[in-house]
């Protein structure tokens, strides 16, 4: 599997992204009955933003991955923890689809977290998935995340946890 990674055009990628955030499996997305134009509207948003990027995942040349990369300095988790340099924070997710193929996500957030871990500058990956999420919170045990404790966000309830790149290298194997 090849996966690479480029930037994502909130106009030209909206329809796409529109698919995949409104998708009943995205419900955490919070964005379930958002409009195309709406989608369209919050990474035009996002994409002017200097402390945010967005990217779509092609895996084998398909768009199969959402990921975004923010700094927690700046964004999503100001006054919510202790920012350490070389922090970098991450959401992804998965594109839907009609068969699911077994081991599939896991290779994806492997491959997410390469990349961040892929810029020297980044030290520790930090995350807040909603604390109901427990799938993804199996995903992040498997490469390596760190729970630290629950925290309380605007739009929900969330588990913080960290990533360091040792703590990822030895959850995937030095290869990865």
């Amino acid at each position: 599997m090849t996966v690479r990674f480029r930037p994502l055009d909130p106009v030209q990628d909206a329809e796409l992204l529109h698919g995949w955030v409104t998708h009943p499996k995205a419900a955490f997305w919070m964005m379930q009955y958002a409009s195309r134009e709406d989608v369209a509207r919050e990474y035009t948003a996002f994409a002017a933003n200097p402390h945010h990027e967005a990217f779509v995942g092609l895996v084998d040349g398909v768009p199969s991955i959402f990921m975004e990369r923010y700094d927690p300095v700046h964004l999503e988790l100001v006054g919510l923890y202790e920012p350490q340099p070389g922090d970098v924070g991450m959401h992804f997710l998965v594109a839907p689809a009609d068969t699911p193929v077994h081991g599939f996500t896991r290779k994806v957030i492997t491959a997410v977290m390469a990349e961040l871990f892929a810029d020297p500058a980044t030290a520790r990956v930090v995350v807040e998935p909603n604390v109901d999420n427990k799938a993804v919170h199996a995903l992040n045990a498997a490469v390596g995340f760190v729970p630290a404790r629950e925290i309380r966000k605007p739009e929900k309830k969330a588990l913080l946890s960290f990533c360091t790149r040792a703590q990822f290298e030895a959850a995937v194997g030095a290869a990865a």
